[in-house]
């Protein structure tokens, strides 16, 4: 069981519907919070209603070479006991015609933003802290019309397999989380393309609670099957 009470987390991409949520849970359970989102705005409106929770913020964006470390810096000086990566971006279309810029994006918000803050922050992390790490079901079935960001998906849940071996010996163990379809409206924002038609998606209450139980109770893998 990993003990949230008392803890200090970060978490990545806390201005989105599914970081918003898992923010609010977390504190439910006790945890102090640093939160990072691109919109300082929305940061500042989560802060407010997570009051005392909220022990730091960053309004950084992971699309810019600068962002991993702006998110760092944040916890500079505070013991952390977890990291949770929520951010992301999505784009449609087919493979063959998605521009470099939405390519970039991509990749940098998806996955390489990522890499960065995990080089900078997982030496901080202490014996029995974690990294969840929020993927997606296209890491387990790469779907037409979502080549690209399906493949930074796959790329995270690989990087997260790979992160969990290396850590393991410092204590920390890393959760890779595979939602399917949830109703967080990124679908309705795209960076390049349009959306194709989707089934109801999960509610993301349900999701970030599934999510939270599974960093309780030190589970390592939490695939699409299990939401």
């Amino acid at each position: 069981m990993t003990e949230l009470s008392g803890s200090h987390v970060l978490v990545v991409g806390a201005t989105g519907v599914l970081g918003a949520e898992l923010s609010r849970q977390l504190a439910a359970q006790g945890a102090q919070l640093t939160i990072s989102g691109r919109s300082e705005e929305k940061l500042s409106q989560l802060a407010e209603e997570l009051g005392d929770a909220v022990v730091g913020r960053a309004a950084a964006d992971l699309g810019k070479l600068t962002g991993p470390a702006d998110i760092a810096a944040a916890v500079y000086g505070r013991e952390l006991d977890g990291v949770v990566f929520a951010s992301g971006v999505v784009a449609f279309g087919p493979a063959v015609e998605v521009d470099d810029d939405t390519l970039d994006e991509l990749m940098l918000v998806n996955l390489l933003g990522y890499m960065r803050l995990m080089r900078d922050v997982a030496p901080k992390l202490g014996k029995d802290s974690f990294v969840a790490q929020i993927s997606a079901v296209v890491a387990e079935s790469p779907t037409a019309g979502m080549a690209a960001y399906s493949a930074t998906k796959a790329g995270l849940s690989a990087y997260g397999k790979a992160l969990t071996l290396e850590l393991r010996k410092q204590g920390v163990r890393v959760l890779d989380a595979r939602p399917p379809h949830t109703e967080t409206g990124l679908a309705s924002r795209p960076i390049a393309g349009d959306a194709p038609k989707l089934p109801q998606g999960k509610d993301p209450v349900a999701v970030a609670g599934r999510i939270v139980t599974a960093i309780r109770e030190g589970e390592r893998d939490l695939p699409s099957s299990a939401f």
